[in-house]
């Protein structure tokens, strides 16, 4: 009679339990029942774009509603994720942030528009951007320990160029200097391509570039990859070192990821969240992102917001130490 009763218990509360579940589930608002709009920082190209369009045909699919990119270049980024903090916390709009717009502008002290901290709702990082170091075949250095050894006996000859001042990629190589000692020259360019077509013509020996971008050139022996800037190796170039395994903690790797205006339903950040864990879940999703030189990747919220409060503190640790100033 007891364990019967015990039984009966139990089955009563379940029922209440199983009732709650459905009314909070009944209680939690549909979404999305329109178009969302998708802020893109950048021109499309490059690598923002199709990795936007990658999870924004799998958000479509998935929800059943169309996912629409809104490209907003303009201040290296710093524009569109102005406008996206600005936009209406309703879940309709969403901008892929990138870590140059949430932590190298600030951490660079460029004069913001938003907080990278207070004024967005972090869902998740989809994608690490892996960095390379490459350099001019007349370089005898074959690992970046080789090149290291040259830059500090001879200071200041080699070249090594970026997109300009305070990018990702001349903030990577003010951390190697910080980490080792080497003195490099930094010639700034106004942008990746002119920077590209010096390096191949052998006017500057190295730059950290995006692993994408190179590996055409890297094919044909016009440059050669010494290290990979990203803390462990890649899958797609198994045999390319990461600077990690020779100076440990050097890591010099932008990322992609979602974020919603400050304000944004909980319910909302939890369901595209949700999409996209299971999209990197998927082999073809996966090889997709790879064939575009992306690390896919996932985070909860919570880690994309301590990712931020963590890359800003380094950074600035860096750019201090460097000196560097906006031009």
């Amino acid at each position: 009679m007891m364990a019967a009763g015990f039984l009966w218990k139990m089955l009563a509360l379940l029922t209440v339990l199983s009732g709650a579940m459905t009314a909070a589930q009944a209680a939690e608002p549909a979404y999305p029942t329109k178009p969302v709009r998708v802020i893109v920082p950048y021109p499309p190209g490059g690598t923002t774009d199709p990795t936007a369009r990658a999870f924004t045909g799998w958000f479509a699919d998935k929800f059943g509603t169309s996912f629409v990119i809104d490209n907003r270049p303009g201040a290296g980024s710093t524009l569109g994720h102005g406008i996206a903090a600005k936009a209406t916390p309703d879940g309709y709009t969403l901008v892929l942030g990138t870590s140059g717009g949430l932590v190298v502008s600030a951490a660079f002290g460029s004069k913001l528009s938003y907080d990278p901290v207070r004024d967005f709702a972090p869902i998740g990082i989809g994608v690490y951007v892996p960095f390379l170091i490459v350099v001019h075949p007349s370089v005898p250095a074959k690992n970046v320990k080789e090149l290291v050894d040259l830059a500090k006996a001879q200071p200041g000859k080699i070249n090594f160029a970026s997109p300009g001042t305070g990018t990702p990629n001349h903030l990577g190589m003010e951390l190697l200097t910080s980490l080792t000692g080497a003195k490099f020259t930094h010639v700034p360019y106004k942008g990746g391509g002119a920077a590209t077509v010096d390096l191949l013509a052998g006017r500057v020996q190295a730059i950290f570039g995006g692993a994408a971008p190179w590996q055409p050139h890297m094919a044909t022996g016009k440059v050669r990859a010494i290290a990979i800037g990203h803390p462990t190796r890649l899958a797609t170039l198994p045999d390319v070192p990461a600077i990690a395994e020779t100076y440990p903690g050097f890591n010099n790797t932008t990322w992609y990821g979602f974020l919603g205006p400050a304000g944004t339903p909980a319910h909302v950040v939890k369901k595209i969240n949700a999409e996209m864990k299971n999209a990197v879940a998927d082999p073809a999703f996966v090889k997709h992102l790879e064939s575009i030189g992306m690390v896919p990747t996932s985070s909860t919220p919570q880690e994309m917001g301590g990712m931020i409060r963590t890359e800003l503190a380094r950074w600035k640790k860096v750019v201090a130490e460097a000196g560097i100033k906006p031009e």
